[in-house]
Formats: structure tokens, C-alpha cells, sequence
């Protein structure tokens, strides 16, 4: 029996890398996408289960064995039984490690903010 192959932008839409299938295709003719460490240019490149995936997904540089290959794009649960990630843990520092997330900053805190800036010029 013939092993099964699937389109290489079909397969990141169905795993849930990229939220529609035209944005997994940009990504593949970007060449932003790497297939077993070759850069890949067409997405109707065919992949299948043991093909090493490299491609970044915002800050992060992902890696993931194909696992298997999907017959529709399903739930998150379903979506991860297709492939192993093998991404090392990347520390990505915060956007603003000045705010806390806790809310609007008082006054207090926007003086303190503002002079810890100027002290870093």
C-alpha cells in the first residue's frame, strides 16, 4: 500500500498551525517553511508521517515529526495527535516588562515608570 502524503499547507492548516489555509500557503512560497532542513517554496509540496517540519509561529521557532496525517481539521485535541513537537523551550521576554498586567498604573507608578526610562538613556 502506497504511504499517505498530504499537501504540505493542507497539513499545517489541519494540525492548527495557522488559522486559515491561504495563511499556511503564504507562509510555504514565503519560504518560511522548512521540510526535513530543505527550504520549501511550493505548498503543494507532499509531506507524510516522519517528515521533519521548521517554520516560526510569532515569536517562536517551531519543530514538529509528523505524526500522521489527518483526514479534516478537527478540534485542538484531534489536531495535536498529528504531529510531535519537538521545540526547545525559547524564553520569549515579555512586551512590556515595565506593566504587570494589574490594571491601569497609578500616578505613582507612571512617575517611577517614566524616571526608570530616562535612567536607562
Amino acid at each position: 500500500m502506497a504511504e499517505a502524503k498530504l499537501r504540505i499547507d493542507k497539513w499545517l492548516w489541519q494540525a492548527r498551525f495557522f488559522k486559515t489555509r491561504s495563511l499556511a500557503a503564504k507562509q510555504v512560497s514565503g519560504g518560511h517553511v522548512r521540510l526535513n532542513g530543505n527550504r520549501v517554496q511550493k505548498p503543494a509540496q507532499a509531506v507524510a508521517p516522519g517528515d521533519v517540519l521548521t517554520f516560526a509561529q510569532g515569536r517562536i521557532v517551531r519543530v514538529v515529526r509528523i505524526e500522521k496525517i489527518g483526514d479534516r481539521r478537527g478540534p485542538a485535541p484531534e489536531a495535536q495527535t498529528l504531529y510531535f513537537d519537538m521545540t526547545e523551550k525559547q524564553d520569549v521576554p515579555p512586551k512590556n516588562p515595565g506593566f504587570e498586567g494589574k490594571g491601569r498604573p497609578t500616578k505613582k507608578d507612571r512617575r517611577s515608570l517614566d524616571l526608570s526610562r530616562t535612567e536607562d538613556r
